[in-house]
């Protein structure tokens, strides 16, 4: 919350206790005040703590929206044009004084990447989101099928197939003398996806066109709000009782996105952990007294230090049932 600008409400003195702030400019629009301050910048924090539950709250209105970080604005400006008509008012670097017929400041939140229906303006949920997304980006992809988006030109198809991985999943060969074990490759999750000079209307178009995607849990796996309906989704859970966390985060969402879900849970010798710490060591054996020590404890231990080395016979069989789940065309 040390990012996040704290606001005060005052009541207008009566007639002639005391002069107001003249107004500079009028709005016959109600106004939507919120912050995009906190933890944005971080891909799943700019969807849990903030566009859903500005999606959420200013679906009703479509109109005037204002408080934001610049360059964050400009990275999700098409989306805000799906939400107002109205230019996004920058209430730390505007100097004017707005006047409006009324604001709701703050925005609702419902759960962790979530919408629910049944308490939202209208009924709205995730999936109204996902077209939101769709008609902002100009996505053309609304269902995924096995027999995936039609090749326009040699090689295409196969260009896109091999660039999904990537994003989200590095697989590199081990060197020579580097401890490599048969059958095994070093794993790198990417994580918050596209780097910041990854133009995002071409970022997002490539996850549309994905009828399945693999990540280790992260940040970038938020990009499965741009996936197709029926996509497969596979989440890479990494070593440490770490079920709880990757289920708010991405699993339970996932079934509202309409998107299938499926957990690759890595074990204990697929993880470097057991290179990093002595066979007996409480990472490696209780991994819930780490959870007990606190947040930071468990970040440090499950999600900063661990690389991951997959059992590739493993892998390749959850692969090939998320060939079998997806639709049929």
């Amino acid at each position: 919350m040390a990012h996040v600008r704290e606001y005060t409400l005052k009541a207008l003195p009566e007639p002639g206790a005391g002069a107001a702030p003249a107004s500079t400019r009028n709005h016959t629009n109600p106004g939507f005040l919120f912050s995009n301050g906190g933890f944005s910048g971080n891909m799943y924090h700019d969807y849990t703590d903030v566009l859903v539950p500005l999606f959420i709250s200013t679906h009703q209105f479509r109109e005037r929206v204002s408080g934001m970080k610049p360059w964050w604005m400009g990275k999700f400006t098409p989306f805000f044009r799906q939400l107002t008509r109205h230019d996004v008012i920058d209430v730390d670097n505007d100097r004017e004084v707005h006047c409006f017929p009324r604001i709701v400041v703050g925005a609702t939140f419902h759960r962790d990447m979530g919408v629910d229906p049944r308490r939202s303006p209208g009924h709205i949920s995730v999936v109204d989101l996902k077209r939101a997304l769709r008609a902002a980006f100009r996505l053309k992809r609304e269902a995924a099928s096995r027999g995936g988006v039609p090749q326009r030109r040699h090689g295409a198809r196969q260009t896109a197939a091999a660039h999904h991985l990537p994003v989200w999943l590095t697989l590199v060969p081990e060197r020579a003398g580097d401890g490599a074990r048969r059958g095994r490759r070093r794993v790198r999750g990417a994580g918050g996806g596209a780097r910041p000079a990854t133009d995002m209307a071409t970022f997002v178009a490539l996850v549309n066109s994905a009828d399945s995607m693999v990540g280790v849990h992260g940040a970038g796996l938020t990009n499965m709000v741009f996936l197709p309906c029926g996509v497969v989704l596979v989440q890479v859970v990494p070593f440490g009782g770490l079920e709880w966390l990757t289920g708010v985060t991405f699993k339970e969402p996932a079934s509202d996105m309409e998107v299938s879900y499926m957990d690759y849970n890595v074990r204990l010798e697929e993880s470097s952990l057991v290179d990093q710490y002595p066979r007996g060591h409480q990472v490696l054996t209780d991994p819930y007294a780490v959870h007990r020590q606190g947040w930071d404890a468990l970040k440090t231990a499950y999600l900063d230090k661990q690389n991951i080395q997959m059992d590739l016979d493993r892998f390749r069989a959850t692969l090939r049932e998320a060939m079998v789940r997806l639709p049929s065309p």
